[in-house]
């Protein structure tokens, strides 16, 4: 393990430990991986009142932050199958955090409608979110997180180069 020793402001010598040499050799996908893992522990326990825990968040997100969605256009939109978005969906209006509407231009479509409730039980589960997301990443200062966080939404959101 790699030290480095720094004077604090009263002139004491403090050790702070470094990333091990260890750590130093994993590649990106094993460290990906283990922090995935911590992640989705972590988040699973902040989301333990959402029907179908992340996903169900992610979906009751997407109704409070976006337009009202039509149910497909929710399904195609987060990546989920249609006919798991409709018991998904039912789940969640069950729990009264989102109701479905008929849409104005057709009838045949159903919005999906936060609540008052799923407002609010969103803006809760962010907060849980948002702490089980900072003790994730807690060897990390504020600066790191928020540099880390940036980083990769804009991998995760970027287009992949087409093979040359």
């Amino acid at each position: 393990m790699t030290t480095t020793t720094s004077r604090a402001p009263g002139g004491d010598a403090r050790e702070a430990t470094t990333v091990s040499d260890a750590c130093r050799r994993v590649d990106l996908g094993q460290s990906l991986g283990i922090l995935l893992r911590r992640w989705h522990d972590a988040v699973d326990l902040a989301l333990a009142g959402v029907p179908h825990g992340p996903r169900g968040f992610q979906v009751l997100g997407a109704v409070v932050h976006d337009e009202p969605p039509t149910q497909a256009a929710l399904a195609e939109s987060l990546g989920i199958d249609r006919t798991v978005m409709t018991y998904l969906l039912d789940d969640l209006v069950a729990e009264g955090l989102v109701e479905r509407r008929e849409a104005e231009h057709d009838r045949r479509a159903r919005r999906v409608v936060a609540t008052a409730s799923g407002r609010a039980a969103l803006r809760r589960f962010e907060d849980a979110v948002r702490v089980a997301e900072e003790s994730v990443l807690c060897g990390l200062d504020d600066d790191e997180r928020e540099l880390l966080q940036r980083l990769v939404r804009r991998s995760a959101h970027a287009s992949p180069s087409s093979p040359a």
